[in-house]
């Protein structure tokens, strides 16, 4: 036998030396599996009785099996891979197919001639309906069967064929980024038992709000108009704002707020234009409570600008309000609250009844209210049992309520100093001397300056 074969069967340790001689030729395939295949079968092995052909034939069978199943599992492995490729593959190929579609619908739509766009002023039967053209005028066109009844309502913004003035598709409202950004998206998570000491405030407030709201039809019963607006008059930090988002949480409507000075704008025409957007916007949101806080801003009353200037514009920002306000458009969906630090400096003509229906003063709690307000704050607060939280509103006299809350803060604060995990009566004590001073100080300044 070939010295390498003979080296490369012993090599395996599966045979007897023996078995290796001359009555039998093995084949080598490789170098590390080995099948055998004798030419000659003469003779078996002296020390096990096998022939030749026996070792051979059970030593390629393991070697075989072996190969075979390294085999597979690499195929396997590969076809793994493969598949995970054809699904990335048809992932794509079903984004780029939405893209086609998406593309060939816009030029189609290109390549189609252009529309006019009207505004929808009233349906008119099933198939038909009253639009608005500017400059041109009114008609009444028809409405193309794949538009749905249901989207053709007053105040839509709809395309009109240029040919035929068919009315072919619904457009979506334009509104000014801006006023986007006044509604709030999430409802607010105030409600009336986080309010302390407005309990008439928050029963009046029900009756013109939230009752016209949830039960209209008490007002078509009595035959009484809903009212339209309500102000909310009194001294800073004493509840205005938080009562509005009360309001807003408990009838579940849209929430759209709006600050007055955002209603001041540099160029003419530009304030008028967001408080019309203000309220188109308050109009497709129905039901939908606007609050306009410090009113006062674009309020106050008219004085004789004749030589021009910046008055002039917030003049006609308060004109084009008031123009919302009594408008010959229904506004029954639609609840105006304001809020003002300045009652007295409001013009008449906003103020009168039709407009502003209710007026709601808010002034400094007194001992009582300033007792609930104080619970309300230190609910979560831990406290030690000797706290006399009346005693503490006692010496807070025209506090308002966000006094009353920075002075649970401060004493939190105090304890948090001392590295205590509880707050004692020193610590309201110390905070309530801290804020009141802030409030003595602030107020001897503004008498200085008026003096």
């Amino acid at each position: 036998m070939n010295t390498r074969f003979r080296n490369a069967f012993l090599c395996s340790r599966k045979y007897h030396p023996h078995c290796v001689g001359r009555t039998a030729v093995l084949c080598a395939r490789g170098n590390s599996d080995f099948g055998f295949q004798p030419r000659f079968q003469l003779g078996a092995c002296r020390s096990c009785g096998k022939r030749p052909c026996e070792m051979a034939t059970s030593a390629g069978s393991s070697g075989l099996r072996l190969y075979y199943q390294t085999k597979i599992d690499e195929f396997e492995s590969l076809i793994q891979e493969k598949a995970e490729t054809v699904r990335r593959l048809e992932a794509q190929r079903n984004e780029l197919n939405g893209r086609v579609r998406g593309l060939r619908e816009e030029l189609q739509l290109l390549q189609e001639p252009g529309s006019y766009v009207g505004e929808v002023v009233k349906p008119v039967g099933k198939n038909k309906a009253l639009v608005k053209v500017h400059p041109e005028g009114k008609y009444i066109v028809d409405v193309e069967k794949q538009v749905a009844a249901s989207s053709v309502k007053p105040g839509a913004r709809v395309a009109l064929r240029n040919d035929s003035y068919a009315l072919h598709l619904v457009l979506p409202s334009k509104f000014d980024p801006l006023v986007s950004l006044m509604k709030v998206e999430k409802v607010p998570d105030s409600t009336y038992d986080m309010i302390g000491g407005l309990d008439e405030q928050i029963k009046q407030i029900k009756e013109v709000i939230e009752l016209p709201i949830k039960h209209p039809e008490l007002f078509d019963a009595l035959g009484i108009a809903q009212p339209k607006g309500v102000l909310l008059y009194g001294p800073p930090g004493t509840g205005k704002t938080l009562l509005a988002r009360a309001v807003a949480h408990h009838t579940d409507c849209t929430f759209i707020r709006v600050s007055g000075g955002e209603l001041v704008q540099k160029y003419i025409g530009e304030g008028s234009k967001l408080i019309r957007s203000v309220f188109a916007l308050a109009r497709e949101h129905a039901p939908s409570i606007i609050f306009m806080d410090e009113v006062d801003s674009i309020g106050s009353a008219r004085i004789d600008n004749s030589r021009g200037g910046g008055d002039s514009e917030v003049q006609r920002t308060m004109l084009e309000l008031l123009n919302q306000l009594d408008g010959f458009e229904p506004t029954t969906n639609i609840k105006v609250l304001m809020a003002t630090n300045r009652i007295d400096i409001l013009d008449e003509a906003l103020l009168r009844p039709g407009r502003i229906d209710r007026k709601i003063e808010f002034p400094h709690p007194n001992e009582d209210a300033r007792l609930d307000i104080l619970r309300i704050h230190s609910r979560r607060m831990n406290l030690v049992r000797s706290i006399d939280l009346r005693a503490i509103a006692a010496k807070m006299n025209g506090a308002s309520g966000a006094d009353l809350k920075a002075v649970c803060t401060e004493a939190g604060m105090f304890a948090l100093r001392e590295r205590r995990t509880h707050v004692t009566q020193e610590d309201f004590e110390m905070a309530v001397a801290k804020v009141m001073r802030q409030d003595s100080e602030k107020n001897l300044s503004i008498e200085k300056m008026w003096k």
